[in-house]
């Protein structure tokens, strides 16, 4: 009985809390896609929509879909394409985000511990600088960080509980925001003029509980990000300045919520809250409310 107040009480949480999203960065999701698998299928299709609310009374529906091939018992492939409609009050936009191209190798589970690595690229549809009549939008309407990012990690998994960490490294800046708050009408986001953006990395602790016959099973878990450095942008000078406040830690707690039908299709909600965050967030993935539906189909 307690299990199950305890997550209707992180369920609510969800709902009240000021957050930093994570998953337009890619780090908090990406490695979520292997984490305490069981099913053998060859095959699994994605399809997910991410709901959520912004700074300014920004809000967001990013829908995506993923791929994921099991090449061999212990490797696995997946692909992934994101898009995200943003509304507010600049107006509305839609655009395609980043495709994700993660490998994942699991190792041979020894004492019941069970290894696995995660390499991953992260390639942008987009330069950051969508317009709405012409006019230039901060980090917060954009779909795309425009990086290209190497993705690494490591997974360990011991009976239900289990440890992931990450890195996601910038490689390549395509960045080309042109958004500058001292000629916006809003004071609510921070000058953006060609956006340089740090690396992030990760480390997740979650334990598994599966009820009624395995058909459900919730996760909760504590995300540890941090953000090594603080961004910058260009000022109207052309000299390059660092964003105070950018860098640090952020601690999320998040509940996965999945419901088996049959062996084949599972459904999925995910919700999350900060207990920390950083100061400034001028990537544009602060967010008031998170929640994400996901259908999975294996074959």
């Amino acid at each position: 009985m307690k299990k199950y107040q305890l997550i209707v009480f992180f369920s609510f949480l969800n709902f009240l809390s000021y957050a930093q999203g994570c998953s337009d960065a890619g780090i908090c999701s990406i490695g979520s896609n292997f984490i305490g698998e069981s099913d053998k299928s060859r095959n699994t299709i994605e399809v997910g929509t991410i709901f959520g609310k912004g700074q300014s009374d920004v809000s967001y529906i990013s829908p995506y879909v993923l791929y994921k091939r099991n090449l061999t018992d212990q490797f696995s492939l997946s692909g992934k394409v994101t898009y995200s409609s943003s509304k507010g009050g600049f107006g509305t936009i839609g655009q395609l985000g980043d495709a994700y191209l993660v490998g994942n190798y699991t190792f041979e589970k020894k004492d019941n511990l069970q290894w696995s690595s995660t390499v991953g690229i992260k390639v942008p549809f987009s330069d950051s600088n969508s317009k709405i009549n012409n006019i230039s939008l901060p980090m917060d309407y954009q779909a795309s960080l425009g990086t290209y990012d190497l993705i690494v990690g490591a997974d360990l998994q011991y009976n239900n509980w289990g440890f992931n960490t990450s890195l996601q490294l910038p490689v390549i800046n395509n960045n080309k925001n042109s958004y500058f708050d001292e000629y916006s009408t809003s004071n609510d986001f921070v000058s953006t003029n060609l956006f340089e953006r740090k690396a992030d990395g990760l480390l997740r602790v979650f334990y598994t509980i599966n009820k009624l016959n395995s058909k459900f099973s919730f996760k909760p878990n504590v995300l540890f990000i941090y953000h090594f450095g603080k961004d910058s942008y260009q000022t109207t000078l052309g000299e390059r300045k660092q964003i105070a406040g950018s860098e640090g830690a952020t601690i999320n707690g998040n509940l996965i919520s999945s419901y088996a039908i049959n062996s084949k299709n599972s459904i999925e909600l995910s919700l999350a809250t900060p207990f920390l965050f950083r100061k400034v967030r001028p990537d544009g993935l602060t967010r008031s409310f998170t929640a994400a539906l996901v259908y999975r189909y294996s074959f």
